[in-house]
């Protein structure tokens, strides 16, 4: 068999829909999980979860997702961004265990929503969450993070520093070319390319300690935490998981217009948001961040035409693998705030416009005073950081925001515009980078 022959066969196996395991497809699993490997790490880095356990979390949903879903659908499952700022809210107020709680209830609302998807129809939830809701709570999480974004740019130890803000506008300005100007699948990782550029800028400033990566063991089992059940911490987090929710949508017809496979029928959106909320139930009970499907990993399955869901086992499987690996995890530590700062500021910038997006693309109308109320009150409540306190329970900020924007929209008579997209389709969109993880 020639070279040329043995490419073709490849070529063969990678554009499959059907899932069909072959060794030869190795180095394209690999190659999702570094498209993804930026965007993974990042949350536990900003959240103080161990970036270890945020691997083994990702592989593990992503073989859940792909048992409940048959093996139908050729997506990576990993952090969620929608979190970030609920996450650390929730570390500082109450611990990890007890936020842990919260991320556990997010998952058990996805399973709730794929039961009522199968029972009623997508048709019912869209009633629920339609664009007016989500594209200002999408807003409402990018405008949240934008003060943590600014005071890693702008300070190191609590103090202000020119230096940092150097590295930081480095960092940024390396991200932004790359998504900008890389080609193929460089322009797929450019957060990856902004650390590298900026830990580089970063040493001869000397904010990099290696100290944490030399004492570190190569061979280390993650540091899984239980968590502990807390009902504020769980009323706190639950309403945030209803933009990502409604995102899943986007993402299921993003893969669906890459591999021209219809998975809102096969497997069925009810079993790919089942199949999420218990990817990130899985995440929760052991201590790692929300997972969530990751549309660069669509934009880089469109770039190499690998169909076969099981170049996803592959991806999975080798990040289970990596989370045992005690240098990485010590060495994403290392990584200096200003270079995560520079970098945030896009990223959290992007998350604002993917909810602006949201109402673009539905051709949500905001001069009807319906939806003008609505939207004016979620960004208000969830930027100015709006409480609610009964007793030991305190509702707040994106979590308020969320319940607040549900309730207007039952409860406010239907106007001619009720934000539905014209199209019948979910919203989200239809092609790649519409969710919060493709923000960048």
């Amino acid at each position: 068999m020639t070279d040329s022959t043995r490419r073709d066969d490849v070529r063969a196996l990678l554009s499959r829909t059907d899932y069909r395991f072959d060794p030869r497809a190795i180095p394209i699993g690999l190659q999702m999980l570094f498209v993804a490997f930026g965007s993974l790490v990042l949350v536990p880095i900003l959240t103080g979860l161990d970036p270890n356990v945020a691997l083994f979390t990702a592989g593990a949903g992503t073989l859940v997702f792909q048992l409940v879903t048959r093996g139908r659908v050729p997506v990576f499952l990993a952090s969620s961004f929608a979190f970030i700022a609920p996450i650390q809210i929730g570390v500082q107020r109450w611990g990890v265990a007890e936020t842990l709680s919260g991320l556990v209830a997010a998952g058990l609302l996805y399973v709730a929503i794929a039961g009522l998807i199968r029972a009623r129809g997508v048709a019912a939830f869209e009633r629920i969450l339609p664009p007016i809701v989500t594209g200002p709570v999408i807003m409402v999480i990018g405008l949240s993070l934008a003060p943590v974004a600014i005071d890693m740019a702008v300070n190191v130890g609590g103090t202000y520093s020119p230096s940092a803000v150097a590295v930081a506008m480095i960092a940024l300005a390396a991200t932004a070319a790359t998504a900008l100007l890389g080609r193929g699948l460089l322009r797929l990782t450019p957060i990856l390319v902004g650390i590298a550029v900026g830990y580089l800028v970063a040493v001869p400033f000397g904010f990099v300690d290696l100290s944490p990566m030399r004492e570190a063991a190569w061979f280390a089992v993650p540091v899984f935490v239980t968590p502990t059940f807390h009902l504020p911490a769980i009323l706190f987090i639950l309403p945030v998981a209803l933009a990502p929710a409604i995102e899943h949508f986007g993402d299921v017809l993003a893969i669906r217009s890459v591999t021209g496979k219809d998975y809102l029928e096969d497997p069925g959106v009810d079993r790919t948001m089942l199949g999420d909320g218990l990817a990130t139930g899985l995440a929760g009970m052991l201590g790692g961040p929300p997972n969530t499907t990751y549309s660069e990993v669509s934009g880089a399955v469109a770039l190499t035409k690998a169909f076969n869901p099981a170049v996803m086992t592959i991806a999975a499987v080798a990040a289970i693998v990596l989370a045992f690996v005690g240098k990485l995890g010590a060495f994403l530590q290392t990584i200096p705030g200003p270079v995560m700062g520079g970098i945030l500021v896009l990223l959290f910038g992007g998350i604002v416009v993917v909810g602006m997006n949201t109402l673009v693309r539905a051709r949500t109308e905001l001069n009807e005073a319906r939806n003008l109320v609505i939207a004016s009150v979620i960004l208000v409540f969830g930027v100015g950081g709006m409480l609610l306190e009964f007793g030991d329970v305190r509702l707040e900020g994106i979590g308020l925001a969320g319940i607040a924007g549900v309730l207007l929209n039952w409860v406010l008579p239907a106007s001619r515009d009720d934000g539905a997209s014209p199209d019948g389709d979910a919203p989200g969109g239809d092609a790649p980078g519409g969710s919060v993880e493709g923000a960048a």
